[in-house]
């Protein structure tokens, strides 16, 4: 994958993404503000630039009151676990604990949630919630949803991953991101579809959609609404497409 950071005025920075099997162009806002936007690969980036450009009101109203980027108190991570905060007399830094279905973070008398020293705790301790939950029900969900549809595959594997939700090599070795644990359930089975698809069909195109959709109601639908997540501890997002 090919990808290329822009300035547009007006608008700021814009990351390009050239993918294949890509038909047409889709821009996106991140919970953090960033602009993406995906793109064909034969397509020249002065197209993208002017695409953006076409999108500005879309893009002002999508970010004028961008997510939040914080971790709050008692936010849900995953599907078992809550992040909390505890304010210690006796703490000189910032630490962080799983104690059953609470990731803690404990910081010192006068800092709060949203310093950044906190908010970096507070992070690492939702992303090892995260993986703790994905290496217990990811794994047996594959096994399940491979077993009913009749796939086979060689190995499964948990990590965080940056931008994919999964992966599967030629040798049908099976990789999960962990921040899927963040998504609804129907969604984390089409991620799972799709990489078991790939043990028969690697490339994307139409004999890969015709097949998947045999094992995905409403594919279409499913796909549309895949774009309004990226992997993330605070995943949702906005998203326009052309």
């Amino acid at each position: 994958m090919a990808q290329k950071t822009i300035t547009v005025e007006g608008i700021g920075e814009v990351l390009l993404q050239r993918r294949k099997g890509t038909k047409h162009m889709r821009m996106s806002v991140r919970a953090d503000g960033t602009v993406r936007v995906g793109m064909p690969v034969w397509m020249p980036y002065k197209a993208a630039e002017a695409f953006i450009r076409s999108q500005h009101d879309w893009l002002e109203k999508n970010r004028t009151e961008p997510a939040s980027t914080l971790i709050t108190p008692d936010m849900p991570i995953g599907k078992l676990h809550r992040v909390v905060f505890y304010e210690s007399e006796t703490a000189t830094r910032t630490t962080t604990r799983i104690v059953g279905t609470e990731a803690r973070v404990t910081h010192p008398v006068g800092m709060i949630y949203k310093d950044a020293s906190v908010q970096k705790a507070a992070e690492r301790v939702a992303s090892k919630s995260l993986k703790l939950e994905a290496q217990r029900l990811l794994p047996p969900r594959l096994a399940d949803l491979a077993a009913k549809h009749g796939f086979t595959y060689r190995s499964v594997a948990v990590k965080r991953l940056q931008t994919r939700w999964g992966s599967c090599s030629s040798r049908q070795e099976i990789i999960l991101n962990t921040h899927l644990m963040q998504l609804p359930w129907h969604l984390i089975d089409y991620v799972i579809m799709h990489e078991l698809n790939h043990t028969r069909i690697m490339r994307h195109g139409e004999p890969f959609w015709s097949a998947l959709e045999a094992y995905v109601p409403s594919l279409s639908a499913v796909r549309k609404e895949m774009r309004n997540y990226s992997p993330s501890v605070i995943p949702n997002q906005n998203a326009a497409n052309q």
